[in-house]
């Protein structure tokens, strides 16, 4: 039998050789064949597979995405809009976070802009009275 070990794989991959056995029991990768010893043994297929889901998490997936994709690779019905419809969807949510970043960004910046910053007492600093809502220094 030809193949690698969970160890082989995990490394091949950059993940850890408990992300390979989480993969194999939420249905992301099919059960490994097993050696007489019991170790498991992965085919190339695995490897792709892997593969396949750090780099859709690389682009923002989320695993319940990632399965839906691998869905759509075993729809013979299936087609590249399918798959672009998710991508641009992936793609609003990502720009929703971002513009949620920067207001953040803004807001720690204008906070830190009046915190003295030095040793004036807790009581004064803007950035814990602002997260116990007493300063009313920003929107």
């Amino acid at each position: 039998m030809k193949g690698m070990t969970i160890g082989k794989l995990a490394r091949s991959a950059g993940v850890g050789a408990e992300t390979i056995r989480y993969y194999e029991r939420s249905g992301f990768l099919p059960p490994a064949d097993r050696l007489p010893s019991g170790y498991r043994v992965y085919g190339s297929d695995a490897a792709k597979r892997v593969r396949f889901i750090r780099e859709g998490q690389a682009l923002g997936f989320t695993l319940n995405e990632i399965k839906e994709l691998f869905s759509l690779t075993d729809d013979p019905e299936a087609d590249c809009a399918s798959v672009n419809a998710r991508a641009k969807a992936k793609l609003g949510e990502i720009e929703a976070k971002i513009e949620q970043l920067e207001k953040m960004k803004k807001s720690l910046e204008r906070l830190s802009g009046y915190c003295p910053a030095d040793e004036h007492p807790l009581s004064e600093c803007s950035i814990i009275n602002y997260l116990y809502g007493r300063a009313g220094l920003v929107d």
